[in-house]
Parts: structure tokens; sequence; C-alpha cells
């Protein structure tokens, strides 16, 4: 039996075949986001130098995903994404997008557990809204942020952008639970 506590070894050839050394057999890109779907985590190094490669083939899995209209990344996400490159924010845009994701992952997980009560999506639901208004807090410092001046206005924008995308998740998921 395979242990799935530590990630799954997908070793890359210099013919650019990918080898499961759990199954000892090739994969392709298409097998290793299955085994992601599937819970499974994947580490992608190069035999010969040894480097991780893992971010350029999660990056690739998603592009080839998005390219064939599986899109779950809407234009404005990725616009920001891209800009994020460029901006000071790079520093807190992975943990703003970890944390996003582990809320959603917690969210999702409590949501599942409500499924045997009389109104599972009521629950789920709050436990969301309880989850996101607990992170808005600890993004904010605590506060609720004051009106912004017109100076302030972009910064402003980019929270009101990211508590619209934040309610356009929480809309797709109460419909999912339907």
């Amino acid at each position: 039996m395979a242990n799935t506590e530590k990630p799954l070894l997908i070793k890359r050839y210099a013919s650019r075949r990918l080898y499961n050394t759990e199954t000892s057999d090739y994969v392709t890109l298409e097998d290793i986001a299955g085994f992601i779907r599937d819970g499974r985590d994947v580490q992608i190094v190069d035999l010969k130098s040894g480097d991780d490669l893992t971010r350029q083939y999660l990056l690739q899995i998603v592009a080839e995903h998005e390219s064939k209209g599986e899109s779950v990344l809407p234009i404005n996400v990725l616009t920001d994404l891209v800009r994020s490159y460029t901006t000071q924010a790079t520093s807190s845009v992975p943990q703003f997008l970890a944390a996003s994701f582990e809320m959603f992952r917690e969210g999702q997980s409590k949501w599942m557990e409500g499924m045997g009560t009389m109104n599972p999506m009521a629950k789920g639901l709050e436990a969301m809204q309880a989850q996101q208004e607990a992170f808005m807090k600890a993004m904010t410092g605590g506060t609720t942020a004051p009106e912004p001046k017109s100076e302030d206005k972009e910064g402003g924008e980019d929270l009101d952008a990211i508590k619209k995308q934040l309610a356009d998740l929480q809309k797709q998921l109460s419909k999912l639970g339907k």
C-alpha cells in the first residue's frame, strides 16, 4: 500500500517523461492532476539535476485546464495575479491565497460534515461566513476599513474586488449544494 503521508515522488527524465516512483511506471500530466484531485500531494524532481519542478508542472496543469475551457479562475483574478508580480503586494499574495484556500477547504469540510443533519446548507454557509469574517478581521487587523479617501481608492478597490470574489465563491458553493 502506498504511503500517502509523504508526497508522491515523480521523476522527470531527460526525455521529459515523468516516472512514478511508487508504481514504477510512466505518467502523464493528467495522471498527476488525478493524483492531486484524489488528495495526494506530489513532488516532481529532475532526475539529473535534482531540481524541484513541482511548481512548474502544477502551473502547466492549471494552464492546460484553463485553455481547454475548464475555467476556474476568472479573468480579473488572473489579471490580479499578473499584477501582483509587479507590485509590492507580491509578498502578501501567497499568504492571502493560501489562507483563502485553507478557509475554502475548511468550509467545504464543515459543509460535508453537516450534510447528515436536517439543514446542512445553512450550517455550511454560516460556518463559511464566520470564517470569512474572521479572515477579513485578521487581514484588516481587526478593524473595519473606513471609507477610502480619493488617494486610497485604488487599495480600497482591491479589497472590494477580493470581497466580491469571496462572495462569488460563496454563491458558487451554494449552487453546488442545491
